[in-house]
């Protein structure tokens, strides 16, 4: 990739940091997004940088395994749920996270209403959307999907273990939520995940008023 080309990559990145701040999807410091470059080096957020005013000095190089390149800086908590999906699929180009309202109340709300354990997920149904669309694969509303919910917990590599049982037994869905925390989408560019995150806050947002509105 051409210096032009990961300055776009870059520049990409933190756009989208702040569109989501500006929608209410990252209040305060929350939230972690990364990028892989060609040469495999992750990009991700800096630990406790607030994402409304992000700039290039807000990110930093890891490697697979979640390492900080430079050991003076510190990561975001959750860079092993980012580091594990770059190794699931070599396509993937963008992990974004967000916590927006909808994800948090909802989820909080699917796992309650469920009688799953912590190492189960509950699984969200989103079927007849016409957003359903802006996912690979999808082209018609007469598709659904399911995203898998999981309980929330500070023990990161025991999430990740978690999401990793998940996908080796499942079809690869278009993201994740965390109980009361928030969602994680994915793509193959920054463009493309950005685009899961505005459809999945969408949808989430939907399910969440359409829940509300029936007896």
């Amino acid at each position: 990739m051409s210096p032009t080309m990961h300055d776009h990559s870059l520049e990409a990145l933190i756009d989208a940091t702040r569109f989501f701040f500006e929608r209410g999807w990252v209040p305060a410091t929350s939230g972690n997004f990364s990028l892989r470059l060609p040469d495999g080096t992750i990009m991700i957020t800096v630990s406790g940088r607030h994402k409304g005013a992000l700039d290039r000095d807000g990110l930093m190089a890891v490697d697979h395994d979640g390492q900080p390149l430079d050991p003076q800086r510190r990561p975001s908590a959750e860079t092993l749920l980012h580091t594990r999906l770059y190794r699931r699929w070599p396509e993937l180009g963008a992990v974004l996270h967000t916590h927006s309202p909808y994800a948090t109340v909802l989820s909080r709300r699917l796992r309650s209403e469920d009688d799953a354990s912590d190492d189960r997920p509950s699984l969200l149904h989103l079927d007849d959307y016409e957003v359903l669309k802006a996912f690979p694969g999808i082209d018609s509303h007469e598709n659904a999907v399911q995203l898998p919910v999981f309980a929330n917990t500070q023990d990161i590599p025991l999430l990740a273990d978690r999401v990793d049982r998940y996908l080796d037994r499942h079809a690869a869905p278009p993201g994740y939520l965390i109980a009361g925390h928030g969602l994680y989408t994915w793509g193959a560019t920054v463009g493309d995940a950005r685009r899961h995150v505005e459809a999945l806050e969408f949808l989430l947002q939907c399910e969440t008023l359409t829940r509300r509105m029936t007896p």
